[in-house]
């Protein structure tokens, strides 16, 4: 079937909107007709040349409708609202024990190319476009095994869900699944991007006595505090490891760290009170420590989290009950944009000016 995509060709190179051609899907795989797709900080690393193999499709934050449904397939039919979320094969150890973010085959699944029976699905003049995140939903068809495949509330604006896909995801569930804190702790949230701010959402709704966020952009703080934050610091401004203790008599019980940037991350580990607990999420390079003062002395705990800990199928249902519920307001996060406009969409992403951009692909009713 010919298809719309969003073409990444090559490094460093803006995406190119061509016509290519879809498999029909397999037994346990699920054609969805693409309503949006968010834009998320693995898409832009991903066209540098930090993920699939070019040439791809990218887009892994797809929301959408289903419209043909392989014959193994039981729990999903034609006309269901879907979120697509990562691939996970559902056989692996850590599958099998609740962990499918960290399934085994992790990398081959979502940055491979290649759908879970190590085939293409997407092709255009004879040559194979890679998948990404067994997906690919920056087009206007896709093809997904069913374990990437969330069923989600009719009730809802489809158009908004796509980012429970990745970012939203992992913001609250690193906050719900993996740090679980206490009601009346203080936590500490570096970056207050899409993946910050839904952990803002998280640490409100679980009453957490201090959220801390720290972040450069002013505009962002403001939201911030409108999203349940007690504190919003500009690190441009002060010491924000002295400010941190002198909020929370001591230090934070625990830390998110989004940026990835060395320093921040240093801050955030050197911000936690004795036996606090810091999870790394953003993508970042070489820190250094001293292992028995900052870590070992102090009995800190230092965790990196992969898409909040999160089963898809668990955790994106819940938080669209509490959107809708009036909990958890993530659609003050969102911008939209065309699907010609996509490559404006990363630019607006890069330089700040939209949290969580979301390009409009296909029609909600056809």
């Amino acid at each position: 079937m010919k298809i719309k995509a969003a073409l990444a060709k090559e490094k460093n190179h803006p995406l190119v909107i061509e016509e290519i051609e879809i498999d029909e899907p397999k037994e346990d795989e699920v054609l969805i007709r693409i309503v949006a797709s968010g834009i998320c900080h693995t898409d832009a690393e991903s066209i540098k040349g930090n993920g699939a193999p070019f040439p791809a499709v990218l887009g892994h934050e797809g929301s959408g409708i289903i419209e043909k449904v392989g014959s193994s397939v039981t729990h999903l039919a034609i006309g269901d609202h879907v979120v697509l979320s990562y691939s996970y094969c559902n056989s692996c150890s850590q599958c099998l024990i609740g962990h499918q973010n960290l399934c085994m085959r992790t990398i081959e699944l979502n940055f491979g190319g290649k759908l879970q029976d190590q085939t293409y699905r997407l092709h255009k003049d004879g040559q194979n476009y890679s998948t990404f995140f067994g997906q690919s939903s920056f087009a206007t068809y896709a093809v997904a095994n069913k374990h990437n495949v969330v069923k989600v509330d009719h009730e809802v604006d489809l158009r908004l869900l796509g980012p429970m896909g990745c970012g939203i995801q992992t913001g609250s569930g690193t906050v719900m699944n993996s740090l679980k804190p206490e009601p009346g702790s203080s936590i500490a949230i570096y970056g207050a991007g899409a993946v910050g701010l839904s952990a803002v959402m998280a640490a409100h709704l679980l009453g957490l006595k201090n959220i801390i966020v720290i972040d450069i952009h002013e505009n962002r703080l403001e939201l911030a505090k409108e999203l349940g934050a007690t504190h919003a610091l500009n690190s441009k401004n002060l010491n924000v490891v002295e400010e941190v203790k002198n909020i929370t008599e001591g230090g934070v019980h625990y830390a998110i760290e989004t940026t990835g940037v060395p320093v921040v991350i240093k801050n955030g580990i050197d911000a936690l009170r004795v036996a606090g607990k810091i999870s790394i999420v953003g993508m970042g390079g070489d820190v250094t420590l001293n292992f028995t003062n900052d870590i070992l002395m102090e009995g800190k705990t230092i965790v990196g989290t992969i898409q909040g800990d999160s089963t898809p199928q668990i955790h994106i249902p819940k938080i669209i009950q509490f959107y809708k519920e009036g909990k958890f307001p993530f659609d003050k996060l969102v911008k939209f944009y065309d699907f010609k406009d996509i490559n404006q969409a990363f630019e607006d992403s890069k330089t700040g000016i939209t949290i969580k951009p979301i390009v409009i692909i296909g029609e909600l009713f056809t």
